[in-house]
């Protein structure tokens, strides 16, 4: 990554507001971070818009159900392209690495993939809803 590229997405930090962004391309991370004051505008005016969602565990989740957070804040989908069917569904079974979903984040889609073996047994947020980062997107048992 270039210096162009680094000033780049520190624009992109300040134009949006989000508190963090961090960046991997290929074994170089760049993680860039806005003051507290930008931040706080951020998480403020995520939590007043319409589209935003309030984490709450639902009751129907075991204990033991991993919650799989988003990573960032962003737009959530659940398959790849609208034409074509959600990566994963309820009662489904995946293996680590298995694609969950795409966040779109600053017009870059980044997938979320399963950090553990199991089944789905939640998956509270509908496709194209705004989330926050650490927005519960899937639990699974």
């Amino acid at each position: 990554m270039n210096v162009e590229e680094i000033k780049r997405l520190i624009d992109v930090v300040k134009e949006t507001g989000i508190a963090e962004l961090e960046v991997r391309e290929g074994e170089s991370l760049i993680r860039i971070k806005a003051s507290n004051e930008v931040a706080q505008n951020s998480i403020d005016s995520l939590s007043k818009s319409p589209h935003s969602v309030e984490a709450s565990t639902p009751s129907n989740v075991p204990s033991s159900a991993l919650k799989i957070e988003s990573p960032m804040a962003g737009t959530f989908y659940r398959s790849p392209a609208p034409e074509l069917p959600p990566f994963v569904e309820v009662g489904q079974r995946v293996e680590i690495g298995d694609v969950l979903c795409i966040v779109e984040s600053m017009k870059m889609m980044n997938e979320i993939k399963s950090e553990r073996i199991g089944t789905i047994v939640n998956a509270p947020i509908q496709n194209g809803q705004a989330i926050e980062s650490g927005t519960p997107i899937f639990y699974i048992n």
